[in-house]
């Protein structure tokens, strides 16, 4: 990848020790589930580390999900690594004890993780450590959730709820609309252009003789989400009957209205 410029999208987590259904814990171990250590995230960044040092090449990192990982990665970007990163809005918003009595809409990959985690993401977040917010979108059909918590296939469909989602981040910590915006829209197309070059940079912001493609939302506005009424397939959300801020009024793809309008 290096020898031809190209950036490795990579996720963090350790093969052998992230085999398990929870986030290693008080809480696991209350409810007899296996644990999915921090080590598991910070032993692949030292290692992908270690080999951009020898390798110089260019990487991503998708879906950060610790306190230790935040700050690992802070360190490699003061360090001059060319790395970028990304937290899924699951890790942002819920923690473990989310899980509740065995709740399978809370079983995700990666694991939800205790709350100074998810406290250290939204800093991150906020301080340009993570450069993106992903909407993990992993939709999973009815049979695959209907399952015991250890056993449920691991995901939840996130692709309507990122827009949402990044909202009621800022409004929670304070952070301005075009800021909140910017992890969502920009900064992703940032990330993407250094992988891909300018024209994917150039995507994700307004200006003359870009392509139209553009969202028209009312910030004001809140909606409550309804699993069923989801336009995906897999309609399992762990966010179903949240109140959520921001109700998209038009969506315009290279100048054609898609919906609304």
């Amino acid at each position: 990848a290096s020898t031809f410029g190209y950036a490795v999208w990579l996720r963090p987590q350790d093969g052998f020790l992230g085999q398990g259904v929870a986030a290693s814990g008080p809480l696991a171990t209350r409810m007899g589930l296996s644990g999915v250590p921090v080590i598991a995230e910070t032993i692949a960044l030292h290692t992908i580390f270690e080999l951009m040092r020898s390798t110089g090449a260019r990487v991503h990192l998708c879906r950060i999900s610790s306190a230790a990982g935040v700050e690992l990665v802070r360190q490699a970007k003061l360090e001059g690594l060319p790395v970028s990163c990304d937290v899924s809005i699951n890790s942002l918003h819920l923690t473990d004890l989310d899980i509740g009595y065995f709740d399978s809409r809370m079983r995700l990959n990666p694991p939800l993780r205790q709350q100074r985690d998810r406290d250290a993401l939204r800093a991150g977040l906020q301080d340009g450590t993570i450069d993106a917010l992903v909407s993990d979108h992993t939709p999973v059909d009815e049979d695959a959730k209907a399952l015991p918590f250890a056993e449920a296939e691991p995901g939840g469909t996130g692709l309507e709820l990122l827009l949402s989602l990044a909202l009621k981040w800022a409004q929670d910590s304070g952070v301005p609309l075009n800021r909140a915006l910017a992890t969502v829209t920009s900064q992703p197309a940032g990330v993407l252009g250094a992988a891909l070059g300018a024209a994917a940079a150039s995507a994700g912001r307004l200006h003359v003789g870009a392509v139209a493609d553009i969202c028209v939302l009312d910030p004001n506005t809140a909606w409550v989400v309804e699993p069923a009424a989801l336009r995906s397939q897999g309609q399992h959300t762990p966010f179903g009957g949240y109140e959520l801020p921001g109700r998209v009024r038009a969506t315009v793809v290279g100048g054609q209205v898609v919906f609304g309008g």
